[in-house]
C-alpha cells in the first residue's frame, strides 16, 4: 500500500483511508456489526491503516465498532475521531448544535478514549467550527491534550481559511477534513492553497459524492426513509438526472482505462496533491476492493485535461446540503 504524509505534520498514513460513518449512521439502519468488523479487518489486510469515525456517528456506536475491529492492530493503524457537537436534550440521535467549549472537548476526549479502547487518540478533529468559542481556545485545549499524551495530532473539519490560519498559529493542524470531489470543488478556491502554504494535509470525505459518482445511483433510486440523502438538494430526481452527465464522463474515461467511474473519481483526487488522502466509506467488501483499485489507475496529463475541460461544461445542480447544515461549514 502506498503511503502519504499529511502535509508536513509527520503523520504518515495509507494513500487511501476508510470512512466508517456509513456503517452505523447516515445511510439507513446500521449494518450488521460482525460483518463491519470483518470489513474493517479486511481493509487492514489490504494495507489500509487510516480509519475515520466520530462520537456522533450512531451516536457512539461507530467509535465502539471501530475500537473493537482495530483492537488487534492498534500499533499498526491511525484512528481519527471528532469532537464539536452536542446531543439534543430531548433526542440523543440528533446533534444539531455545535459545542467546542474546552470542558466539553475534554469530556469527549475521555469518552472517545474509552469507546475506542485506546490510550491515545491519533487524530482529533473539531467536527464543525463553533462560532461561540474562539478557535484559539479550541486549539489551545487540544494542544493541552497533546501535552498530556491523550491526543497525538489536531485536525479541523469544514473550516474556512481564516479559521485554519488562526488555529494553526496556536497548535499546528495536521489535517483538514472537508468534502472534495469532482462534484464539490469549492476547496480549490481558498482552502487547498492555504493548506499547501501551511503544510497541512487534506482528507476529503464523500470523495464519491455520497455514492453518486459510483454510477450505482440514478434518478430512479429510492433511499431508506432514514437515509440522510433524502434531504439533500443534490439527490432530488431533477438534480440526479442533470448530474448524471458527470457520471457519464467518468464512465467514458473508465472504459478506456478498464476502470469503474468510482475508480476514476478517486484516481483524479489522488492526482491533485501528494498530501491528499481520501476516505471513501462503504459497507460492502466488493466496494472496498473497487475503491482500493483506484490506486492502480493511472491518469495521464491528457486524461486529466479531458476531465477538466469536460467537467467545466457540466453545471452541478443542487446545493450540497440544506441551508441550515451548510451554514455550519466554511467559516
Amino acid at each position: 500500500m502506498q503511503q502519504r504524509e499529511l502535509g508536513k505534520s509527520g503523520l504518515k498514513v495509507s494513500a487511501m483511508g476508510l470512512g466508517c460513518m456509513g456503517m452505523s449512521f447516515g445511510y439507513g439502519p446500521p449494518a450488521d456489526r460482525q460483518e463491519m468488523i470483518r470489513l474493517i479487518r479486511k481493509a487492514v489486510e489490504y494495507g489500509v491503516n487510516f480509519f475515520d469515525t466520530a462520537e456522533v456517528y450512531g451516536p457512539f456506536i461507530n467509535e465502539e465498532l471501530v475500537g473493537v475491529a482495530l483492537a488487534p492492530f492498534r500499533d499498526e493503524v491511525v484512528i481519527a475521531t471528532k469532537f464539536g457537537f452536542k446531543p439534543s436534550p430531548t433526542d440523543t440521535t440528533r446533534w444539531s448544535e455545535v459545542d467546542s467549549r474546552p470542558e466539553h472537548i475534554r469530556e469527549v476526549a475521555e469518552a472517545s478514549l474509552k469507546r475506542l479502547g485506546v490510550e491515545v487518540i491519533d487524530l482529533f478533529y473539531q467536527h464543525r467550527v463553533d462560532p461561540s468559542v474562539p478557535i484559539e481556545e479550541v486549539a489551545g485545549t487540544v494542544k493541552d491534550l497533546i501535552t498530556e499524551g491523550k491526543v497525538k495530532y489536531f485536525g479541523l473539519s469544514e473550516a474556512g481559511a481564516a479559521t485554519i490560519r488562526r488555529a494553526h498559529a496556536v497548535q499546528p493542524v495536521a489535517a483538514l477534513q472537508s468534502e472534495y470531489s469532482l462534484w464539490t470543488r469549492t476547496p480549490e478556491q481558498e482552502i487547498i492553497p492555504t493548506l499547501e502554504e501551511l503544510g497541512i494535509g487534506f482528507v476529503p470525505f464523500s470523495p464519491l459524492g455520497k455514492g453518486f459518482l459510483t454510477g450505482a445511483i440514478t434518478s430512479q433510486t429510492s433511499f431508506d426513509p432514514t437515509d440522510f440523502r433524502n434531504i439533500l438538494p443534490r439527490f432530488t430526481k431533477e438534480a440526479m438526472e442533470a448530474n448524471q452527465q458527470l457520471v457519464d464522463l467518468l464512465s467514458v474515461i473508465g472504459a478506456r482505462k478498464q476502470a469503474t467511474p468510482a475508480q476514476v473519481a478517486l484516481a483524479w483526487l489522488l492526482t491533485r496533491k501528494p498530501w491528499i488522502v481520501p476516505i471513501p466509506g462503504t459497507t460492502k467488501l466488493h466496494r472496498l476492493e473497487e475503491n482500493l483499485g483506484a490506486l492502480k489507475v493511472e491518469l495521464s496529463e491528457a486524461d486529466l485535461l479531458e476531465i477538466e475541460e469536460a467537467s467545466a461544461k457540466i453545471r452541478i445542480l443542487g446545493a450540497r446540503y440544506p441551508e441550515h447544515i451548510e451554514r455550519m461549514t466554511g467559516r
